[in-house]
């Protein structure tokens, strides 16, 4: 069923994935021609992240509403999963090679954004529980009958 607790589960992890395009990963300060210039990391600025970002959001958002095959559901969660882990393997490599490139670089601090899918994982994890749960009792009920 649609109102069950995973629904909210994972319309909870495409909203945290949705805050994605709106703030930044990463940010750092620095020095070109003896001004200070922040310069920051975002979905937008990277087509690959930008895309991978459209995918772990709209993921969740089909899962939702594949609630009537529960096996499928969970496929796509736990598909899901792996998205936003690879998600977060391409932002860690965007970083590393954004600070290889600017040694001189201060204040570097990740932002709200790389906190968001991690936060994502958790919600989803907590989907694919509650699937479970609904697939057991679903097949306690068909051995009473």
């Amino acid at each position: 069923m649609i109102q069950r607790k995973q629904t909210i589960w994972l319309l909870l992890a495409a909203l945290f994935n949705a805050g994605l395009f709106f703030f930044d990963l990463y940010r750092a300060h620095i020095m070109e021609n003896n001004v200070d210039t922040l310069k920051q990391i975002n979905v937008s600025g990277h087509y690959p992240l930008l895309l991978m970002a459209l995918v772990i959001t709209a993921l969740p958002l089909v899962a939702i509403f594949l609630f009537k095959n529960r096996k499928r559901q969970r496929a796509v969660t736990v598909f899901s999963v792996v998205a936003v882990v690879g998600f977060i393997s391409v932002v860690m490599m965007r970083v590393t090679n954004f600070a290889a490139n600017h040694p001189t670089a201060t204040n570097n601090t990740y932002w709200i954004g790389s906190v968001l899918p991690v936060i994502s994982i958790v919600f989803l994890i907590m989907a694919i529980r509650g699937i479970n749960k609904d697939e057991k009792l679903v097949k306690s009920q068909d051995r009473l009958r």
